[in-house]
C-alpha cells in the first residue's frame, strides 16, 4: 500500500449499522490476508467499517460486505485526514515485510505517525494497532521491520489516545500467509529444508482467532491502553511444526537443515527476485529469540477458546 490515491472518501452502498459501543471504524490494510478476516468479524457484529484503499475499484469484495471505501494511502497524510473524519475508532494493519530502510520509515513509521495525528484531530476514541510478537529494543537493532514496529508502538502509546496494541505470533489461515508455503513444502517434497537447527519456538495462531481479538477490542473496557501478546494454545519449534504438518497430511518427510551462513548467502543472491522464498532479514529473524508469548494477559482478558495447532493445519488443508 504505497501509492497515493484520491483524498475523498467514496461511500459504498448498503453499509450496515454500527455495533453497540462504537461508531464508524476506519481500517487500514483491510484488503490483506488478515485484514479481510477482521472485516468479516467486525461486520458480523454489525459495525460500520470504512476501509482505506488505494484502488476502490479493486475492493468490490469489501463493498459487497457493506464496507465504505475511502480512496487514499498510508503515505498520503491528506487522504488519512479525509478517511478518518467522522470515525470513532481506527484499526491499523498496514505493514511491509521487505524493502529498504527508507521504505520501512515511509510506510510504517511515518505512515503510522500521520495516521495517529489524523486520529487525534478527528477525536477518535480508540486506536487499535497490529504490531508483531518479538518487537523490542533489542530486536529493533537487528532488522528494519522490528525497528519500524517499535516506532509504531511508541507513536500509538505516546499519542494520548486510548489504544490497544496486539503483538501476534505467526498467523495461520487458509489461502494465504506462511502456512500455505510450509504445507506446500511438506505436501510435494520428500525432503523438507529447515533453516538453521530448527529449534526456535513459536505459537502459531489461527487467523479467525486474531480477527476475534481485534473485533472484541473495539469497545472492551478491560483492553484499554494495553499491549497484548497473541499466540495459539500450542508451542512448537520449526522441526516440530514441519513434522506436525506431515502427520496431519499423512506424509513421511525427512528434515534437512540448511546452515544459517548458507541460507544468508542464498538470500543475498535472490531476495529481490519476484517470489523469492527468503530475505536476509528473515534469516536474521530466524536466529532471534523464541517467538512465544510471555504472559496470559490476552487469554485472561478476552476469554474465548483458541484453535489448536493440529486443527489449524487441518482447516488449511
Amino acid at each position: 500500500m504505497t501509492g497515493v490515491g484520491s483524498t475523498a472518501p467514496a461511500r459504498s452502498e448498503g453499509a450496515g449499522s454500527a455495533g453497540a459501543g462504537a461508531g464508524r471504524i476506519l481500517m487500514t490494510g483491510a484488503t490483506g490476508f488478515v485484514g479481510q478476516q477482521i472485516v468479516h468479524a467486525l461486520r458480523a457484529q454489525g459495525r460500520e467499517v470504512r476501509a482505506l484503499v488505494r484502488r476502490p475499484e479493486r475492493a468490490t469484495h469489501l463493498r459487497a460486505l457493506g464496507v465504505e471505501l475511502a480512496a487514499g494511502d498510508i503515505t498520503d497524510p491528506a487522504s488519512l485526514q479525509a478517511a478518518v473524519a467522522g470515525c470513532t475508532h481506527v484499526v491499523h494493519l498496514v505493514a511491509i515485510l521487505q524493502g529498504s530502510a527508507a521504505d520501512f520509515q515511509r510506510v510504517m513509521t511515518q505512515g503510522t505517525k500521520d495516521l495517529v495525528a489524523a486520529a487525534k484531530e478527528a477525536g477518535v476514541e480508540r486506536f487499535i494497532l497490529m504490531s508483531a510478537l518479538g518487537t523490542s529494543e533489542s530486536a529493533a537493532a537487528t532488522v528494519p521491520y522490528y525497528a519500524a514496529k517499535l516506532e509504531e508502538e511508541q507513536a500509538v502509546a505516546g499519542s494520548g489516545l486510548e489504544h490497544v496494541i496486539f503483538r501476534p505470533s505467526f498467523i495461520f489461515g487458509p489461502g494465504g500467509g506462511a502456512l500455505r508455503t510450509f504445507m506446500k513444502q511438506v505436501r510435494y517434497s520428500p525432503i523438507v529444508t529447515v533453516i538453521g537447527p530448527g529449534l526456535q519456538r513459536s505459537q502459531p495462531i489461527w487467523i479467525d482467532d486474531v480477527a476475534q481479538y481485534f473485533a472484541r477490542a473495539i469497545d472492551l473496557p478491560e483492553a484499554a491502553s494495553r499491549t497484548f501478546e497473541l499466540g495459539g494454545p500450542d508451542t512448537t519449534d520449526w522441526n516440530g511444526l514441519y513434522l506436525t504438518i506431515a502427520r496431519v497430511l499423512g506424509k513421511r518427510r525427512l528434515l534437512v537443515h540448511v546452515p544459517i551462513p548458507v541460507a544468508r548467502t542464498g538470500a543475498q543472491l535472490t531476495q529481490w527476485l519476484p517470489g523469492a522464498p527468503l530475505s536476509i532479514d528473515q534469516v536474521t529473524m530466524l536466529q532471534g529469540a523464541d517467538n512465544v508469548v510471555s504472559n496470559t494477559d490476552a487469554v485472561d482478558t478476552f476469554r474465548f477458546p483458541l484453535v489448536p495447532l493440529e486443527e489449524q493445519i487441518r482447516r488449511a488443508a
